[in-house]
């Protein structure tokens, strides 16, 4: 007798691949035999039963028919004599350790988290757990699992340590999202999209599916401020807006606008720019209106982008040049770079002459094939969009958001933190190496009187890109990373950390001559208290006689897991020293992860709002990052007072640190 007979809550789809339906036969073989065997026999069995899982876990096919099973992993024995045996025994909080485990861990919790679901769904039955009871359980393991759910891709333990399982997490917990109502979790739900929307991301792909998924929560029957929330945010995504809401596609919008008068396009022009400057979320809705208006309107653009005063001053003196662009580079496939318009209007960008010349050669600039592919493979299909109007849009949105920078799922930190200092403070530079990345297929590095090419060099950390970056580090990038790896094995077999020379020499003249370490020679922790102490007379305003940052500081960090365990080494920028809102010092830093809030175990956890950051800043009490600093560059002209910092001071950081990342190093 077949194991799934009169027992499946759902029809096996006979449609799937036959690899998948081929392997789920076997599984029903072995769950069979597994039914079967005594309990002193049922480890071989069990083994089986764990291996064909795992295959059938990598697809959605095969974790759907996993999930018609579920119903039997109970009675048939799946869990006999383990950890999971008991389902009123577990406990959602330690959910993800044993998916982010190696082994067997993951396919045990998978198919744990499935057997709950059937309990949830009524499909299964368990003397000890009931219907609510897996429920209540399933939303507490969704709430601390988020990551899952609403993938970034971007923290530094994914990144680092690698997950191979993450797909079939992701899989795993969109299932459970999809057969289980939302509706408890709808608070935190909508505080997860907003600290992510407050960061300001480039590319806001994940945060769109996000609210997409939210959406879909039944709303209450009273509309809350949670759910007034989700539908700004619904709006936000979807364009949703007076004149649009009876439009079914672009063209029909395009007439709507056409047909209304003056007062109904200022409606619409400050909706948009309302939604724009609240959420950072655009729509290609909102690209169609800023052309619309550029032709029939322009006095309502400044509306449109939801400008301040210094942005509408600056719109009106560049207006012929900004009407330009706007034709050429803001479409509906490159609708993301409307909200880095309205900010490069309010930095007064547009009265830079480098910027206005270079994005003249941009538009004009004849793209090489391999870029041109590599931009193009971004488009939507068919939308006629050039190679050369997305490379002018991801220009403006690097430039209006040079801290949503991302490295993706690249190792490639120290690529995109480049982008983000020039973006800030030598954007007539990068225009220069996106021109040659783009037109020449190179980028040339002066280092030591020599001359690096990036066209020939091998590739360096990352061996494929990652397409789902902005279109300016799509081009940039691999260059970037070529140079940086070539420089780092020309230094290798100097008597210092290689950084001390690659940063200046890849950055350029931004990054101080200055350099500590807290490694020697033999990558052991030498001298910690001297590292510590001109970190503090170089940049604590108490000890380093006033001197504030001009530029970013390329700085190194040591990261460390929820448990305080060393992950790795990782790339970030000092943005600025100053008070937070309760008068706390705080270290305000850029990190190109994607995701700027972590839990970096000991009570560390960088925040992204609430604690005085600006967009796309994560930040850090100041001493809590000491703790976790290896290397960083200075001003050897401008140090303080090391001497006069507290002893004790010193000693509580070298304590975190010896208790957390310390502990795999040797320590002199």
């Amino acid at each position: 007798m077949n194991a799934l007979s009169g027992h499946s809550p759902q029809t096996y789809d006979a449609t799937v691949p036959s690899k998948i339906a081929r392997m789920a036969e076997k599984f029903d073989s072995a769950l069979e035999s597994l039914n079967q065997a005594k309990p002193f026999a049922k480890g071989p069995y069990q083994d089986t039963i764990f291996q064909l899982a795992q295959v059938l876990l990598e697809s959605n096919e095969g974790l759907r028919a996993l999930y018609t099973r579920a119903h039997l992993f109970g009675p048939y024995g799946v869990f006999y004599g383990g950890s999971w045996e008991h389902p009123e025994k577990l406990r959602p909080e330690l959910v993800k350790g044993s998916l982010l485990a190696i082994g067997v861990y993951p396919t045990l919790e998978s198919l744990s988290e499935l057997r709950m679901l059937a309990i949830a769904k009524g499909h299964a039955k368990n003397a000890k757990v009931d219907t609510k009871d897996a429920t209540r359980f399933l939303e507490k393991v969704i709430a601390l699992n988020f990551e899952f759910v609403f993938p970034t891709g971007g923290t530094e333990q994914q990144r680092i340590q690698g997950n191979p399982n993450q797909e079939s997490n992701e899989r795993l917990f969109t299932l459970l999202a999809s057969e289980l109502s939302l509706e408890s979790l709808r608070e935190d739900v909508v505080s997860e999209i907003e600290q992510v929307i407050m960061q300001r991301p480039i590319m806001t792909e994940n945060v769109r599916k996000m609210i997409e998924m939210a959406s879909k929560i039944p709303p209450p029957k009273t509309p809350d401020e949670t759910h007034k929330k989700l539908d700004h945010f619904s709006t936000a995504i979807h364009g949703i807006s007076p004149l649009s809401q009876d439009c079914k596609d672009f063209a029909s919008y395009r007439q709507a606008l056409q047909n209304a008068d003056i007062s109904a396009l200022e409606a619409e022009a400050e909706h948009f720019g309302d939604i724009l400057r609240t959420t950072g979320l655009s729509s290609p809705n909102h690209a169609i209106l800023v052309r619309f208006l550029r032709r029939q309107a322009p006095e309502l653009i400044a509306k449109s982008l939801g400008l301040n005063e210094s942005g509408q001053a600056e719109l009106a003196e560049n207006e012929k040049f900004v009407h330009q662009l706007i034709r050429f580079a803001i479409l509906p496939s490159t609708f993301r770079a409307i909200y880095g318009l309205a900010v490069m209007l309010e930095r007064s960008l547009f009265s830079r002459t480098e910027i206005i010349s270079g994005i003249n050669r941009l538009i004009d600039l004849d793209i090489c094939s391999e870029a041109r592919q590599t931009l193009l493979a971004q488009r939507p299909s068919q939308d006629g969009v050039t190679a050369n109007s997305i490379l002018v849009a991801g220009l403006i949105m690097v430039l209006g958001q040079p801290l949503g920078i991302g490295q993706g799922k690249n190792p490639t930190c120290q690529s995109a933190r480049g982008i983000s200092l020039w973006s800030q403070h030598a954007p007539g530079y990068l225009i220069e190496l996106l021109v040659s990345a783009a037109r020449d297929g190179l980028i040339e590095v002066p280092f030591e009187g020599t001359t690096i090419q990036s066209n020939q060099l091998e590739n360096g950390l990352m061996t494929t890109i990652d397409l789902d970056l902005d279109p300016v580090s799509l081009v940039l990038v691999p260059h970037l990373d070529r140079v940086y790896s070539a420089l780092m094995v020309q230094v290798a077999l100097r008597n210092e950390d290689g950084h001390k020379w690659v940063n200046p020499a890849l950055y350029g003249r931004w990054v101080s001559s200055g350099f500590s370490s807290v490694f020697d020679l033999q990558g052991q922790v030498a001298n910690y208290e001297d590292f510590v102490r001109r970190f503090f007379s170089t940049h604590h305003p108490t000890f380093n006689d006033g001197y504030e940052l001009m530029y970013p500081n390329p700085v190194g960090l040591l990261i460390t897991n929820t448990h305080a365990d060393l992950l790795g080494m990782h790339a970030v920028s000092i943005q600025r020293i100053s008070q937070d809102p309760k008068g706390q010092l705080r270290i305000y830093f850029y990190n190109p992860n994607n995701e700027g809030r972590q839990d970096w175990g000991q009570e560390i956890q960088p925040s992204v709002y609430e604690n005085g950051e600006e967009e796309g800043e994560s930040s850090l009490p100041f001493n809590q990052f000491v703790s976790r600093l290896y290397a960083f560059h200075y001003n050897p002209y401008e140090e303080g007072d090391g001497f006069a910092v507290p002893t004790q001071v010193v000693r509580e950081i070298e304590t975190l640190a010896k208790e957390s990342w310390g502990r795999t190093y040797t320590w002199k």
